[in-house]
C-alpha cells in the first residue's frame, strides 16, 4: 500500500485532486510500457491465497488473528479484514511435473503449523466460504483487524455511500438487515488463483476466465449459511457484492457501476480495465506515492505505478487484473477470484487445476468461446451458479440451456486436460485433481451441499434447532477437512 495510512489522514480535497492526477499520470505511463517494455513472461508461473477462519472450541469465531500471526512469525500468513481471518500465500511456482504435488505438501506443512500454533491460541483454522456460525454481533466494526487501513477502508466506503449498508439476499431463505460497517465482507473468505501472463495474451485469459466463472462458482461452492439462514449455494457472491456497495439506491437507479464487479464487456488489452477503473471509480483511499512514473521510466528503470496498483485494490472486479514487479521485473497476472476457500487442500487443487487448465486452453483455443457467448450471458451464469451450485443450469454456445454437471463432463474436463497438458503437468497429477471434479459432477455433492445435508440431518434425525445444528455441521465439518479428504466422500452423520 505504499505510506501508512496514519501518516496521510485526514484526506483533504487537494489529496484527492492529486491522486486522481497521478493515476491517470500512471495509466499514461503504463499504456506506454505495453507498447515496449520488457514484461517478465517467459514462463507462465502461478500463485495461491487462502483466506482461513479461526473458531473456538464451541465452533464460534475466534477474534485471535493478531495472536496467531505474532506466535507464527511467518511472512507468508498475513492478516484479512476480521479478526477470525488469516491470509495464507502459497510460494508461486510452476505446475509443470510435479508442480500440483508442490502446492499440496506446502500448503499442508503451513496449514499444519498454523494449526498448531492456532491451538496454542485456543483457536482451530477452518477452510470454508462463510463460517455458518456467524452472526451479526460478531461482523461488528470492533472486530476489524488492528491494521489502520481497514478502518480506513471502512470509513471511506460508508461515506461514500452516506448511509447504511443493506443487506437482501433471497434464496431458499431470506435475509434482510443492515450494517453501519463493512464488518459483514470479513465473512467472505476466498480461495484465489493468480496466472502470469504476457500482456499481449492478457485480454484472452482475462475473457476465458470470465467465461468459465460460472462452472468454476457451480463446482466449488461452498457458502450457503450465513445468519442462520440458507441463502445461495455461494452466498458469498450476494454478500461480498452488497456489503462493499458504495451506492445509495438513487446511484443505483443511474446505472453506476458497484465496486465488485462482474464487468460488462469482452476486453481486447489489460490497459481496458485499467482506463475502465479510472474513468468509473474515484478513489477510496487517496495516498500517494513520491515515484514520479515519467522520470522513472525515462530513465530507464521500472516505474510502481503505486496509486495505479492501489486503486485496482479497491476495485473487486472478480476476475482482476494485476500489474506487480518481482526482481526488478514488471509482470501481468490474472487473479481469478470467485471461488471460496474449502474444504480441503485436495478439493482446493482440484479447483486450481480446473481453472488453470481449461482458462489456458480456451485462452490458446482456434475459436475463442467469447466470440460465442454474450458478456451478459456469462454474467447470468455466473450468479445463477452462485445460486443452484452444482444443480445450476447454464447457457452455453451451441448446447443453449445446460446442466453445469454434464456441460463440465461432456466438453470442459476434456478440454481442462488439455490445457494441463500444454503446462507440461505430469499425467498422474493431472488425472488425481480432475477426477475429483469428474467425482464432484457425478454425486452431485460440493462443500454447499455436503453442509447442507448435514445440517438437516441434524435438524431431522438429531431433533437439533437452526444454531445447534449449524455448530454440529462445522465441528464435523472441520474433523473431515483435517482428514483431506475430498468433499464428494464425506459421509453426512
Amino acid at each position: 500500500m505504499g505510506q501508512d495510512v496514519s501518516e496521510v489522514l485526514p484526506f483533504s480535497r487537494e489529496d484527492r485532486i492529486r491522486y486522481r492526477q497521478k493515476v491517470r499520470r500512471c495509466l499514461d505511463v503504463f499504456a506506454l510500457m505495453l507498447d515496449d517494455f520488457g514484461f517478465d513472461a517467459d514462463r507462465p508461473t502461478t500463485g495461491l491465497e487462502i483466506e482461513l477462519n479461526l473458531v473456538d472450541d464451541d465452533a464460534e469465531p475466534a477474534m485471535r488473528n493478531a495472536e496467531v500471526l505474532d506466535n507464527l512469525g511467518d511472512p507468508t500468513f498475513q492478516t484479512e479484514l476480521g479478526q477470525f481471518n488469516l491470509e495464507l500465500n502459497a510460494r508461486p511456482r510452476l505446475i509443470e511435473g510435479a508442480g500440483f504435488a508442490d502446492y499440496e505438501q506446502d500448503l499442508r506443512e503451513s496449514l499444519g503449523r498454523a494449526e498448531e500454533l492456532a491451538v496454542k491460541s485456543d483457536a482451530t483454522i477452518i477452510l470454508i466460504g462463510i463460517l455458518p456460525t456467524l452472526t451479526p454481533r460478531h461482523l461488528v466494526l470492533d472486530n476489524l483487524s488492528r491494521n489502520k487501513r481497514y478502518r480506513v477502508l471502512n470509513d471511506q466506503i460508508v461515506a461514500a455511500r452516506g448511509e447504511d449498508i443493506e443487506l437482501d439476499i433471497r434464496g431458499v431463505e431470506r435475509l434482510q438487515t443492515h450494517t453501519d460497517s463493512i464488518a459483514s465482507e470479513a465473512a467472505c473468505t476466498s480461495l484465489q488463483f493468480h496466472l502470469q501472463v504476457a500482456p499481449d495474451s492478457f485480454a484472452n485469459y482475462w475473457n476465458a476466465s470470465q467465461a468459465i466463472a460460472g462452472v468454476q462458482v457451480a463446482l466449488g461452492a461452498n457458502s450457503p449459511f450465513l445468519h442462520g439462514r440458507q441463502l445461495w449455494a455461494e452466498t458469498r457472491v450476494a454478500l461480498f457484492e452488497q456489503a462493499t456497495d458504495t451506492r445509495p439506491d438513487e446511484l443505483k437507479a443511474q446505472g453506476v457501476r458497484p465496486r465488485v464487479w462482474f464487468g460488462e464487456r469482452w476486453i481486447t488489452s489489460i490497459f481496458d480495465l485499467f482506463e475502465e477503473n479510472v474513468r468509473y471509480f474515484p478513489p477510496l483511499l487517496p495516498i500517494c506515492d513520491d515515484e514520479d512514473p515519467v522520470e522513472v521510466l525515462h530513465n530507464g528503470g521500472t516505474p510502481k505505478l503505486a496509486e495505479l496498483r492501489l486503486h485496482n485494490g479497491t476495485v473487486y472486479r472478480w476476475n482482476r487484473p494485476v500489474y506487480d514487479i518481482m526482481n526488478g521485473r514488471p509482470h501481468l497476472r490474472v487473479e481469478n477470484r470467485v471461488l471460496p476457500a474449502g474444504p480441503t487442500v485436495v478439493d482446493m487443487l482440484a479447483n486450481a487445476a480446473f481453472y488453470f487448465g481449461l482458462a489456458r486452453d480456451m485462452a490458446e483455443g482456434d475459436r475463442p468461446i467469447w466470440s460465442q457467448l454474450t458478456f451478459s450471458a456469462a454474467e447470468e451464469n455466473f450468479h445463477a451458479a452462485a445460486r443452484r451450485g452444482i444443480d445450476a443450469v447454464v447457457a452455453w454456445p451451441r448446447l443453449g440451456q445446460v446442466r453445469v454437471t454434464d456441460l463440465v463432463l461432456d466438453v470442459l474436463l476434456p478440454r481442462a486436460a488439455a490445457g494441463l497438458d500444454r503446462f507440461g503437468v505430469g499425467a498422474t497429477h493431472r488425472d488425481r485433481l480432475l477426477g475429483i471434479i469428474e467425482q464432484r459432477c457425478r454425486t452431485g455433492r460440493n462443500g454447499a451441499v455436503w453442509q447442507v445435508e448435514a445440517v438437516r440431518a441434524a435438524e431431522r434425525g438429531r431433533g437439533m434447532n437452526r444454531p445447534q445444528a449449524l455448530r454440529h455441521m462445522l465441528q464435523r465439518y472441520g474433523e473431515l477437512q483435517r482428514t483431506d479428504e475430498p468433499v464428494h466422500t464425506w459421509p453426512v452423520d
